[in-house]
This record gives structure tokens, sequence and C-alpha cells, in this order.
């Protein structure tokens, strides 16, 4: 049974700064990507950040300079730092792990985390 486990959401004021990060746990195998989306309410959800286990990054420009991916293989752990915040920023963040099923990396299953809340208001 695989698991992710995120942390680091809340309120906070425009132009500040939070930090989410995602726990991949149980028994699998390694991973392809891992990453961020994000949905906010009446929109469809839309990528964040997705960084590769070669450390390939994948981000839109509406995050890029502002927000920062990183990972650690060895602890299946994945880091969104977001600085400069913007109220357009505000929506629930899901984290998601792309884990092979094989030893073989011939496929992968997509797997999802919980979601966080991200509030960016004064």
């Amino acid at each position: 049974q695989v698991q992710l486990v995120e942390s680091g959401g809340g309120l906070v004021q425009p132009g500040g700064s939070l930090r989410l990060s995602c726990a991949a746990s149980g028994n699998i195998f390694p991973i392809n990507a891992m990453g961020w989306y994000r949905q906010a309410p009446g929109k469809q959800r839309e990528l964040v950040a997705a960084i590769e286990s070669d450390g390939n990054i994948m981000s839109p420009d509406s995050v890029k300079g502002r927000f920062t991916i990183s990972r650690d293989n060895a602890k299946n752990t994945v880091w969104l730092q977001m600085n400069s915040l913007k109220p357009e920023d505000t929506a629930a963040y899901y984290c998601f792990a792309n884990i092979y099923t094989d030893a073989d990396r011939m496929g992968f299953t997509v797997h999802w985390g919980q979601g966080t809340q991200v509030t960016v208001s004064s």
C-alpha cells in the first residue's frame, strides 16, 4: 500500500513564503517523477512543478522564479518552496508520484496525496 503524506500548507499574506513537503511510503519500487498539482475552486487542476529522478524539472511560467522544487530520491520525498506568493496561488495543492510498477521500470502508476490547502490573503 502506497501512501503520500503532505504537510506545510496554510494561510500566508501576499509576498510571503510556504514550504510544502510530500513523503511516499510503503512497499514501493523506484519513483519516476514527483511533484505538485493545484486546483482552485471552479478551475481545472494544473501542474505546479514536477521533478524527475534525474533532476529534470518542469513548471509553468506562472511560478518560475518564485517556486522551487527539490527531492531526495533516497527518502522518496519532494519539497516545494513557494516564495513571493500571490492571491492567485490560493488553491488545494496535491502531491503526486509516478511509481514504477516493476523492477524493470516498464510502466508506472500515478499516486496522489490527500491535498493541502494554501491560502494567500491579507
